[in-house]
Formats: C-alpha cells, structure tokens, sequence
C-alpha cells in the first residue's frame, strides 16, 4: 500500500474534500463531503476506517497507523498588542444594530470588566450605523431640496408647505406595511421612503396646480369682486375631480410595478422588497390624502386667506 492511499482516506474522511460545486443564479457554493460529526469525534470510530488495499481487501486504519487524541499548541491572538478574544454571535433577528445596543445596554448593567480590560462591538452593524450618518444629512437635503424646487414652482410659500404634508400622510402607509411584512428599518427601507417622499410630492402639485388654475378662472370671471366661501369650495372640488384619473392611474403603476418586486424570492429580493415595501403601502395613503385630504387643507388655506383681504 501507498501512505498516499491512508493520507487521501484521512484528508476526506476527517478533514473533508470538495468534490464538487453547486450553482444558484450567480452564485456557486462547494460541496464538502466528509464523515458525519459524530464518526469524527470518535477515536474508536476513526480507528475502523477502513483503507482499500490495491487487492480490493478492506483495512482498518488501526492497523496501519497508531491514533491518538492530543490538545494543539494555544494560539495567541492580538490586536493593537493586546491580547484579545472574539465572541461570534448569531443572531435571527435582522435587526442588528437594536440587539447591539440592547446587548450593550446589558452587559454595561450586568458586567464589570476588571482593570485593563476593554469592551469592543464589530461586525455588520458598522455599515448600518456608517449609512445612518449619511442619512442624517441626505434626507434633510432631499427634503430641503423638495421644497425648493416646490417653492420655484408656486412663488409662494403657503403652497409648497401643503405639498409636503403629503410626505408624512404617505410615510403612514409605508410603516404599516413594514409593520405587516415584519421588516426593521434599514438603508433600504430609507431608500425607499425618500423614492416615496419625491413621487408625493409629485401628486400634492398635481392636485394644487388643478386648484390653482380653477381658482384663477373664477377670479377672471369677477375680477373686482372678493371670492365667496361657495365659490371656492366649487373650484377645489372641480379641480381634484379632474385630477381623480391622473391620480389613481400614477399609483396604480407604480404599485402594479413594485407589487412583483415585493412578491420576488430570488438572489437580492431581500434588499430590493425592503426598498419597495414604503413605496407600495405609501401610495395607497397618499392617494387617499390626494384626494380626500390635501384639497380639504388647501380650501380651508385659501377661505382664509381670501376673507383677510
């Protein structure tokens, strides 16, 4: 016999071999085969491996090497030069960054670390909490920019703060499809508020600029004369009555075009449901605040505005 042979049994039957890989999509994953756990952990199982011989004759290894359980060399591990040693955790949960500073908060109760011990928290939650500095600026920015670009459309003020009450009312929508589906915040999810935050605001100057216009056409009818409280409530109620179609049909595509992303299970799926969960359950509120609610809001602004001249 060749100690190859033994050595090739050993390397597969204890340390384990690729064989082969399977493909998913984009992604390829080895295939190790080896003995199962408790074979492994066994000395006297490992001992009655047996080794082909080139006759065909089937050899335990007990009879062509001498086994025996030993404890390895201790590994040092340092980091800065300093000892240190890792604790993995697992966790169900996606939400990683709240167990972090649940843990945190527990251990800092529970646990007294003696002197010259330190305490320190890495792994994924790093990027999430690096993502929510930059999205303490980027959502102010878009926000501020919304209204900006709100503010060169109308030249006014009034308007532009109604069209962005149209952001919250639809963030209602989006968190409690988050609540149902059970997804925790994230980027994604942050992704996806700031997408739902634009297409609102597109909706509210829809609807406003229907008003508006209906609005003007009663004042060149009577030019000289101050608008009546009948009068006003006739142009908003006909000015989002026009805009019922145009409305409905925008969230009507939108949803119909996240709703396959939101009911997908492939490679990403995971990211991409998380960035159109807000979207979906947002549009169904901001439809109804379109509607419903903001030409209501901008009536009231308007009748009071008119009754101070």
């Amino acid at each position: 016999m060749h100690i190859a042979d033994v050595q090739d049994v050993i390397q597969t039957a204890i340390g384990g071999m690729n064989v082969t890989y399977t493909v998913e999509g984009l992604e390829r994953y080895p295939v190790n085969l080896r003995y199962p756990r408790d074979m492994r952990d066994n000395l006297n199982e490992l001992k009655r491996t047996l080794i082909s011989a080139p006759t065909g004759a089937q050899i335990p290894l007990s009879q062509l090497a001498d086994l025996s359980l030993k404890r390895g060399a201790p590994v040092i591990k340092t980091e800065n030069s300093r000892p240190n040693a890792w604790v993995y955790i697992d966790i169900k949960s996606d939400d990683i960054g709240g167990y972090v500073e649940k843990a945190r908060q527990l251990i800092d109760e529970k646990v007294s670390l003696p002197p010259g011990y330190t305490l320190s928290w890495s792994g994924q939650f790093e990027y999430m909490q690096r993502a929510a500095e930059r999205l303490k600026l980027v959502i102010p920015l878009t926000l501020l920019l919304i209204f900006l670009l709100l503010y060169l459309n109308f030249r006014n003020i009034r308007s532009p703060l109604i069209v962005m009450l149209s952001i919250p009312f639809a963030s209602i929508g989006g968190l409690w499809l988050l609540y149902w589906l059970g997804f925790n915040f994230s980027v994604a999810v942050a992704v996806g508020f700031i997408a739902l935050a634009g297409v609102a605001a597109e909706i509210g100057v829809l609807v406003l600029t229907f008003i508006d216009q209906k609005i003007d056409e009663v004042r060149k009818q009577n030019p000289q004369q101050q608008l009546t409280k009948e009068a006003i409530w006739q142009a908003v109620f006909s000015g989002s009555a026009e805009r019922v179609r145009p409305v409905a049909m925008t969230a009507i595509a939108i949803t119909a075009g996240l709703l396959p992303i939101l009911w997908s299970h492939g490679t990403g799926s995971d990211v991409m449901q998380r960035i159109a969960a807000p979207m979906v359950g947002g549009m169904i509120s901001v439809t109804v605040l379109a509607l419903f609610v903001l030409p209501l809001i901008y009536g009231l602004v308007l009748q009071f505005i008119e009754h101070r001249k």
